[in-house]
């Protein structure tokens, strides 16, 4: 038992064993493969994309709202709603930057 965990320990420690080999522990890269990163952007580009077009629909969309119910004399909460819309292009827009500044 003591010589299986001698053995264990030699190998843990990347300490080669009398007689063999020398053995090394492997040291992973800091930054993922190129294929995995440029397929990750590829998705990353086309969501940044979609938040965009997203806000901007979101605009449009509010303020064709907000110009019917003036028309027709309604009252209507649409600044809330409006508000609601830009903190999210806000958002979509400061994504980057912000996790670039939380995990660096």
């Amino acid at each position: 038992m003591s010589a299986m965990l001698e053995a264990v320990t030699h190998v843990l420690a990347a300490d080669p064993t009398p007689g063999a080999a020398a053995s090394t522990v492997p040291a992973p890269t800091s930054g993922a493969p190129s294929e995995l990163a440029n397929k990750v952007n590829v998705v990353l580009g086309i969501l940044a994309w979609a938040g965009t077009a997203a806000g901007v629909c979101g605009v449009l969309i509010t303020g064709a709202m907000m110009a019917i119910s003036v028309k027709r004399g309604e009252s209507s909460e649409h600044m809330s709603r409006l508000g609601m819309v830009l903190g999210g292009c806000v958002l979509v827009s400061t994504a980057g930057p912000l996790v670039t500044f939380v995990f660096k």
